[in-house]
């Protein structure tokens, strides 16, 4: 299991979160952390990781401004 925080990109992050995906092992899991702004960024990743036939494994709010999403690949 890896963390990666992209809250340095803020809304950008969508390119990024695909290739750590693209580069983990089968079956592994993988912990985002994003900012979340209007909350879309919520709802595009998780479209984005079923998209991609990744499996979202939990989405929560981490604090006031950001969002951590688990995913297996």
């Amino acid at each position: 299991m890896k963390r990666y925080d992209l809250r340095h990109l803020h809304d950008a992050f969508d390119t990024r979160m695909i290739e750590i995906m693209e580069e983990a092992q089968g079956g592994e899991v993988i912990i985002f952390l994003f900012e979340i702004g209007d909350f879309s960024s919520v709802q595009r990743s998780a479209d984005l990781m079923r998209e991609k036939g990744y499996y979202l494994l939990n989405s929560l709010k981490f604090n006031e401004v950001d969002w951590t999403i688990v995913v297996k690949k």
